[in-house]
């Protein structure tokens, strides 16, 4: 008998009750595609995900049915290729990516789902893209090459470079 998901609750049920334990579903050569714990029919632990070569590419964690903590993904090559931090299912703190080559290519803060803080980018030769910090929803610093200017007290203020 299989999973199914029970209309409208956002729950797994096995045998017509919310399923608790692990679910694993393979690729066609018998390698693990999938594996999710449930708790009451949610996801509650570890979530991951592999590519069909074995090479891992998701891993989550979940509570009571949404992430919370560390989530990474890796490209088929097994580099990193991002790293964030949930809180209650949104997204909260540090967040990191990487290009294929192992290269960084952002690194961003965001409270509660919104940037704030220090905000980088790079380009894969390691040049820096973005350089900026993000308060109170404004920007003040250099965003896609191009310079931000401050506010002062809503007039333009422009810096002779």
């Amino acid at each position: 008998m299989a999973l199914k998901p029970m209309p409208n609750s956002g729950q797994i049920y096995y045998d017509n009750q919310p399923f608790s334990g692990v679910s694993e579903r393979y690729f066609s050569n018998a390698q693990l595609a999938e594996q999710i714990i449930y708790v009451n029919g949610v996801k509650h632990g570890t979530y991951k995900k592999w590519f069909q070569t074995g090479v891992l590419s998701f891993e989550s964690n979940y509570k009571n049915g949404v992430r919370d903590g560390v989530t990474k993904t890796w490209w088929s090559n097994g580099e990193i290729r991002s790293k964030a931090q949930y809180k209650n299912g949104i997204a909260h703190g540090n967040q990191e990516q990487w290009y294929q080559s192992g290269a960084k290519f952002k690194e961003i803060n965001l409270v509660y789902g919104k940037e704030s803080g220090l905000q980088r980018a790079w380009r894969e030769n390691g040049k820096i893209y973005n350089n900026y910090e993000a308060k109170n929803g404004r920007i003040f610093g250099l965003k896609r090459a191009n310079l931000c200017y401050e506010l002062d007290e809503e007039v333009i203020q422009y810096q002779e470079i």
